[in-house]
């Protein structure tokens, strides 16, 4: 059996009295994006913290490529790459000055420093801003060299937390395809609260809800929760919740106001919507609106929690 890239074994973490996280437990075996979801709150920047050794954790043990965090913590983070939530960028220096700095850092030897500030540029798309003071920078940018000093010294495996935190549409797209890149050579770890961002990137998913895990498996699995099995409906003639309830695969109705109604379902969604679109016709209840409800977020947490206890 192969070592693992990342082994996380019963890490509980607690601040005062209060616990963070607790008995969080995964191990990464490949390459891919792994996904952290959870709500703000939940705990998710406790683990990332604690993974990248900024943080010492109340019980557990982390490794990196069989590497104990604790007790060979320098050829641990040798392995690691970390994108805070904040980009760790220093406004005054330029582009070049900075990755130069932080090449220092991650202690590159001083011969290999050029070229690998100069890999780290093109890979993300920055050379033509080398010379351009950090605090100039779009924020777009600002997140590219904060992506750029995490893998500079190519480590096999990389934190991102929050990512896309506060961009715009267009910059999303850019840094979602950067990730993309960058996981075909490493194993990334990307933490959010965004359910799309995990949907666009990862193929694996930990959802973490009060410090704990709720749900391990991959997006495939995930995806089973997020499908719709409610439906709104808008009806100029009001039917009585009875004639609906009837229809063949509508488990309840409910009406939520006005003209609008909420069903719900236990079969094929697109065999009950016929089924109402042809009440509706023959029972002249003139549907004017009909659309698929898909879980909220919160909806799904309270579902899996449920699931866990």
């Amino acid at each position: 059996m192969s070592e693992s890239i990342v082994k996380v074994e019963q890490l509980s973490h607690r601040y005062s009295v209060q616990w963070a996280i607790k008995d969080i437990s995964f191990e990464l075996m490949e390459k891919g994006i792994y996904g952290l979801l959870g709500a703000n709150g939940a705990g998710k920047s406790t683990i990332m913290n604690i993974m990248c050794g900024v943080l010492k954790q109340t019980k557990g043990n982390v490794y990196i490529r069989g590497y104990n965090l604790d007790t060979h913590p320098v050829e641990a983070k040798k392995r690691i790459g970390f994108l805070p939530q904040v980009p760790p960028v220093q406004p005054e220096l330029t582009v070049e000055e900075y990755l130069t700095y932080c090449a220092h850092l991650r202690m590159i030897p001083k011969a290999e420093i050029p070229s690998a500030v100069k890999n780290v540029m093109e890979q993300c798309n920055l050379s033509h801003y080398r010379r351009r003071l950090i605090k100039n920078l779009s924020g777009g940018y600002k997140q590219r060299a904060g992506i750029a000093q995490a893998i500079i010294h190519k480590p096999e495996f990389v934190i991102f937390d929050e990512p896309t935190n506060g961009l715009d549409p267009n910059q999303i797209l850019e840094v979602r395809k950067l990730i993309k890149n960058i996981a075909e050579e490493r194993t990334v770890i990307l933490s959010t609260h965004i359910l799309q961002e995990v949907q666009a990137l990862c193929e694996h998913i930990w959802m973490i809800n009060e410090g704990q895990m709720i749900f391990s498996g991959p997006m495939e699995d995930f995806d089973t929760y997020l499908q719709p099995s409610s439906l709104s409906l808008s009806l100029a003639q009001l039917p009585s919740l009875q004639y609906l309830t009837a229809i063949d695969g509508v488990v309840d109705a409910t009406h939520t106001g006005g003209i609008d109604y909420t069903v719900n379902y236990a079969s094929d969604s697109r065999e009950v919507i016929s089924r109402i679109v042809k009440s509706a016709v023959e029972n002249n209840w003139e549907l004017l609106h009909i659309s698929q409800n898909k879980n909220s977020l919160d909806n799904i947490f309270a579902e899996l929690s449920k699931k866990k206890s």
